[in-house]
């Protein structure tokens, strides 16, 4: 070969060299921005502990159907409501997730010094841009909630001090998973002010039933509770876990009954499957009892609305609670 076919050659051979490198280093920086990217979004939704939002969602859905009832008991369907639907979604999705970034920010000193792998204290997030966002969904929650009614909007603002009161001194006060409950309770009420119908007591009642299970379920996750790895039983905590049987068994008579009991047993079953360390022996992991509870609530809503349900609600409910339990695969719930 002429030595000028060579020097073509080998200039060809180095261009394509250096046109190799120059993909593989953009696309390492492609793959490193990607990593970034999914780093900062996990983070987030780490703060936000999204895995529970399907349990707001069910909050919502029962307490709207409950509201689509008159006070004598017959359904009221009027589609120019329904619309309002998914605003109360969102808004009390805003609420929820602003809640959980309010959370970590307040408790950032505790976490610092018990829960290093929080995103704050590990340098995930700074703790400033925590405390906007936080703000941030809260605001944007209480104005969807706002074009849903002015009794939605006022009560969105009432449950927006709770989550701040809650969030500000849940590590300080015994009382606070009181304030918990109060919160779910607002949700429930606030969805029963956009149903179609005469507003009832339905909303109310169930709301406060879920409000005390939140309750059982809050003083049952408190470590200060496990005593060498065995539980001090607090029975008035199983108690307030079964508020929402009792509630159902006390509303729903003659044929209303059977489909209350039959909810009521799946959600006996699932208490005794999440508790049953504390009594039966095994590893007692608090934050899977926890976990396990909280996916818990999607039955318990499902169980108020369990007299006057149709199928496809019902399956619903189903999938709304099997998303709560995979998301939780993914985002720790607590």
């Amino acid at each position: 070969m002429p030595p000028r076919s060579e020097a073509k050659t080998g200039q060809r051979f180095n261009l394509s060299i250096k046109r190799f490198d120059f993909l593989t280093f953009q696309l390492s920086r492609f793959s490193f921005l990607i990593s970034a990217v999914h780093q900062k979004f996990r983070t987030l939704l780490i703060l936000g502990r999204v895995s529970n939002l399907p349990t707001v969602w069910s909050n919502c859905l029962a307490g709207w159907w409950l509201s689509c009832f008159s006070t004598d008991g017959q359904f009221v369907p009027d589609r120019s409501y329904y619309w309002k639907l998914p605003l109360l979604l969102l808004g009390t999705s805003a609420l929820y997730i602003g809640g959980m970034f309010l959370n970590d920010a307040f408790d950032v000193d505790f976490d610092r010094q018990r829960r290093s792998t929080r995103p704050i204290p590990s340098g995930a997030i700074a703790e400033e841009w925590v405390w906007v966002y936080g703000w941030a969904w809260i605001a944007f929650g209480v104005l969807l909630l706002i074009f849903c009614g002015k009794w939605a909007g006022a009560l969105a603002v009432v449950l927006a001090i709770c989550i701040i009161i809650y969030d500000a001194t849940h590590k300080v006060i015994t009382a606070s998973p009181w304030l918990m409950g109060l919160c779910r309770f607002w949700v429930y009420v606030i969805a029963g002010t956009i149903g179609q119908g005469d507003y009832n007591g339905r909303p109310i009642w169930s709301g406060a039933a879920l409000a005390f299970y939140i309750v059982g379920l809050s003083y049952l996750a408190r470590r200060e509770s496990l005593v060498s790895g065995r539980a001090r039983i607090s029975w008035s905590s199983l108690i307030l876990l079964a508020a929402p049987i009792l509630l159902a068994m006390l509303m729903n008579t003659g044929s209303f009954r059977k489909p209350a009991i039959y909810l009521s047993i799946v959600l006996v079953c699932w208490i005794i499957r999440c508790v049953r360390t504390l009594f039966f022996g095994g590893e007692v992991a608090v934050v899977r009892i926890v976990s396990g509870l909280l996916a818990g609530i999607v039955i318990v809503d499902w169980l108020a609305i369990a007299p006057q349900c149709p199928f496809a609600l019902g399956i619903i409910f189903a999938l709304l609670f099997v998303a709560t339990l995979l998301a939780q695969r993914f985002i720790p719930a607590t």
